[in-house]
């Protein structure tokens, strides 16, 4: 009796210890399931993201630029030349030591000639779009009108190794992940406008009266 009422006062104190230390397993859907900014119609968009991606910050944001504002066909078109080094993607920011290439002269966003071919990063953000539009063609949306509205890449929390250096020396050896969040809206349709009728204009007394003598010297 003695020691089961030992056990019973120290639970509870076992309890609140391991509550204080304890982490939660998963966040909360509403927390994951959050984004920088949300489609002015959400009956006419589609989401995707990728939280904590094994790919180079600086890379991805760059690219990331490169593509926002475009066609879901012509962003794809224009990442897998940048696969096969048709095209290139330019370095406005984070572009220290970045060299220059001719491929940049006609890339509207490059000023110095600076572009690289970032292929982790580009393989991250081709997967993204083929997710999105999976996601748009569940809903019902037509791919061939959708555009991308809204990219974002964010630096997420570095990830820690080691190198050993000379001398017996420990140097860290830090990775840069990053969040990457897009959506897709598909562009209203363009209807031609119809051709308004031709209005006659009305001619004033003196030049009506003009017109008759005209044409009554020509009958003449």
């Amino acid at each position: 009796d003695r020691a089961h009422r030992a056990d019973a006062a120290y639970a509870p104190r076992l309890t609140l210890a391991l509550s204080r230390h304890a982490r939660p397993l998963c966040r909360s859907s509403a927390r994951m399931g959050k984004y920088a900014r949300e489609p002015q119609n959400p009956a006419k968009s589609c989401k995707a993201r990728g939280s904590d991606l094994h790919v180079h910050f600086k890379n991805t944001h760059q690219s990331a630029q490169a593509i926002r504002g475009m066609a879901l066909k012509k962003a794809k078109k224009y990442l897998e030349d940048v696969l096969d080094h048709k095209q290139a993607i330019p370095f406005t920011h984070f572009n220290g030591g970045v060299g220059r290439t001719a491929q940049a002269k006609n890339l509207a966003l490059s000023s110095a000639g600076q572009a690289r071919w970032p292929k982790k990063s580009i393989m991250f953000l081709l997967d993204l779009l083929r997710n999105a539009e999976s996601n748009a063609e569940v809903k019902g949306l037509d791919v061939d009108q959708l555009e991308i509205t809204h990219i974002q890449v964010n630096a997420a929390r570095q990830q820690r190794r080691r190198t050993y250096r000379a001398h017996g020396r420990i140097n860290p050896y830090m990775s840069s992940p990053c969040h990457i969040e897009l959506i897709l809206t598909e562009k209203d349709r363009q209807v031609a406008r119809p051709e308004e009728e031709k209005t006659v204009a009305k001619l004033s007394y003196r030049r009506a009266a003009k017109q008759r003598s005209k044409t009554a010297v020509v009958v003449a």
